[in-house]
């Protein structure tokens, strides 16, 4: 048996410490920002702080918590990803509260954006308000008559040197103007091609390379030997996508010099990426229908020329290629 003066110590603790679980049951009666200490039959958690984690780090962590009436508890991120969300919608404010004239852009130093504000002023005035009602339907829908592949070489634009006006084409530009197969999967190449051929319903696909590419060059110079660099290369993960170009390259031009070479595998390069273009299928089921035409450009910036020709694919054909080029110019 405990001494008088223990058992009034336990008294006094048992005393204190139903008081205690009676006002935390009030509170919690009273507070609607906490689910019950309860577990709901249907929940995917334990809400009993005492048997499982407290409710708020399960949420917090992005993990579902329920009312006792099946109600689901909004989610939170976890902190880091809070927090670069705080990071980019903190910027979102800044020009959301930007007032426009209440800066001076140049501050008395360079400013490399003097002249694109000058042209943009000058292509509102000439063309935006001159043609409002035709810039009015394209903020509406568009319906280009091309998607065009090229490269992002800076002194190849396909708006200027083919007049392209907003709204004719659907254009993506990549290193090499290169058109992965189908089988490489996601990138923004194919999604935009899937975008243009399957929602926009553009009826032409042109593929542009040009003189001096980088890229190409850049490929060429791999050759068959392994690279013994560990350090990884975006660059050539990428032109690697050619391989098939530059094999068939060195097998028609080995013997010339490496500027030949790299002239003759920028135009091998395209007519891969047309053959490419057709592993896709439903681009493969529009160019048999006869709604979709595949074709090819070169611009050569040294003499200003452009040459054109379309691909003919006959997948019926027994005996031969299914394969064949058509309309071929030269524009000079």
């Amino acid at each position: 048996m405990l001494p008088w003066t223990s058992r009034s110590a336990a008294r006094r603790l048992a005393s204190a410490t139903r008081a205690a679980a009676a006002a935390s049951a009030s509170a919690a009666a009273r507070s609607p920002a906490a689910p019950s200490a309860t577990r709901h039959e249907d929940s995917p958690l334990l809400l009993n702080d005492r048997e499982e984690e407290p409710w708020q780090r399960r949420a917090a962590r992005g993990e579902d918590v329920l009312w006792p009436d099946g109600r689901r508890l909004p989610t939170q991120q976890p902190r880091h990803r809070a927090k670069a969300s705080r990071d980019h919608s903190g910027l979102t404010r800044q020009l959301l509260d930007f007032q426009h004239d209440t800066v001076n852009e140049a501050d008395g130093d360079y400013d490399p954006f003097g002249q694109l504000k000058a042209r943009f002023m000058d292509f509102k005035q000439r063309n935006y308000v001159e043609n409002y009602s035709k810039y009015r339907n394209l903020a509406e829908q568009q319906t280009p008559e091309f998607m065009v592949v090229a490269c992002a070489d800076s002194r190849v634009c396909p708006t200027s040197i083919l007049g392209l006006q907003p709204g004719d084409a659907f254009t993506v530009r990549n290193i090499a103007n290169l058109v992965p197969p189908y089988e490489h999967g996601a990138s923004e190449t194919t999604a935009a091609l899937e975008f243009a051929v399957n929602t926009l319903k553009v009826p032409n696909v042109l593929v542009v390379g040009h003189s001096r590419c980088g890229g190409i060059q850049a490929l060429m110079s791999m050759k068959n030997k392994k690279d013994d660099s560990n350090s990884r290369s975006f660059i050539r993960d990428w032109v690697s996508l050619g391989k098939s170009a530059r094999l068939s390259t060195e097998a028609a031009a080995g013997n010339l010099n490496f500027e030949s070479q790299c002239r003759h595998c920028e135009k091998e390069s395209i007519n891969s990426s047309l053959l490419n273009l057709l592993t896709y299928p439903w681009i493969e089921e529009r160019v048999k229908e006869g709604t979709l035409n595949l074709h090819a450009g070169y611009y050569n910036f040294v003499d200003c020329t452009f040459e054109k020709w379309t691909l003919v694919y006959r997948p019926g054909l027994e005996g031969g290629s299914k394969y064949a080029i058509k309309n071929r110019s030269t524009w000079s």
